[in-house]
């Protein structure tokens, strides 16, 4: 069958040496994605590129301003640009292709990462049978971020042959045998997709804004870092809120999002239709993300061009469902300490 692979099946190609890494952990292996980990060789360099007509490493020569070892800590300093080989390394066949991104928790830290390989023309795009390394260039926004060998900052969906995208229709009925929001048929927006809205007036606290000055976080600490030494909080106010220029937010879905266990979600994450602002770094939904109740959708808003209005209950974002390749023996939730099942308004698993 087509579609996006599940838990099993990366485990077969751990076994089969399609997917190559040092010492892989089963805790890396998602319900329909693996999460990718950082070697401890890293660079810091001059600025992006992309490595359309060569190997990322003959590119990179000449574009070092330093090379770091991530065999220790290393603080990677805000907007600076950093690349990254990842432990993990591929050799596919069978007209597997694939796409990364970053993991919910750095793109709730406004983290801009993104993988390249080589010979691609596209970030994040894994071509179809790709043999070779994967590198991801960091650029912290907020923050002065601690990194070091081993942390997980993205992940990668692998696809059998071609995906499989429910359509509006299928959506519309889907919606109707299991429900995918917690909303009435009537209220539900399908539209190239499940259409979600911001929530700027329902609790007291509508969203979080990132300080200008903070202390180092550190990455690998759990449950550890003070709101407050990196979060300012915002009250909601007429059911508005101005996103400024280069500031980065939190925000929350007024929708709670269902992914049945036999399919997988990804947030389109910029929709100029909707408004010049980017919504959403990590776009990954899991098979069973919000099974029960729901759960609402963190939403990562940015404006880079202009300052932008946002009203309670307006489309900031759309979430695309596709068809797994074969039903999942696991899924998002406790089960696989999942650390956003059930969320409301919630920062990165950092934050205590």
């Amino acid at each position: 069958m087509y579609g996006s692979l599940v838990y099993q099946d990366y485990i077969k190609l751990i076994d089969k040496n399609l997917i190559v890494a040092e010492n892989i952990i089963k805790d890396q292996i998602q319900p329909s994605s693996i999460d990718l980990s950082l070697s401890g060789e890293c660079y810091e360099i001059k600025h992006s590129f992309l490595s359309y007509n060569s190997k990322v490493r003959d590119k990179l020569k000449d574009l070092i301003i330093k090379k770091i070892n991530l065999s220790k800590e290393f603080i990677f300093k805000k907007n600076k640009t950093y690349i990254v080989r990842l432990n993990e390394s591929l050799n596919l066949e069978n007209n597997i292709f694939g796409h990364c991104n970053p993991k919910s928790s750095t793109g709730r830290l406004d983290i801009f990462c993104r993988s390249l390989v080589d010979y691609a023309e596209e970030y994040e795009k894994i071509p179809k049978n790709y043999k070779g390394e994967i590198f991801l260039e960091i650029t912290s926004r907020s923050f002065d971020v601690a990194f070091k060998k081993n942390n997980c900052l993205n992940q990668l969906r692998l696809v059998n042959k071609k995906h499989n995208y429910l359509t509006d229709k299928q959506l519309i009925n889907l919606n109707k045998i299991q429900k995918i929001s917690n909303q009435t048929e009537k209220e539900i927006k399908i539209d190239n997709g499940l259409k979600l809205s911001v929530d700027l007036g329902r609790s007291n606290i509508i969203a979080y804004v990132a300080k200008k000055n903070t202390p180092v976080l550190n990455f690998s600490k759990i449950k550890f870092h003070k709101i407050n030494d990196f979060w300012k909080t915002i009250n909601k106010n007429d059911k508005k809120l101005l996103i400024e220029k280069n500031k980065f937010y939190i925000l929350r879905s007024k929708e709670k999002v269902v992914i049945p266990s036999d399919l997988a979600g990804e947030m389109i994450p910029y929709d100029t239709g909707i408004g010049d602002f980017r919504a959403h770094y990590a776009g990954f939904f899991d098979p069973g993300f919000g099974l029960s109740n729901g759960s609402y959708a963190v939403l990562e808003v940015k404006t880079n061009e202009v300052p932008f209005l946002l009203e309670d209950s307006q489309t900031i974002a759309r979430i695309k469902y596709e068809k797994l390749n074969k039903n999942c023996n696991i899924v998002y939730g406790k089960g696989i300490k999942s650390n956003y099942q059930n969320q409301g308004l919630k920062l990165s698993k950092h934050f205590k």
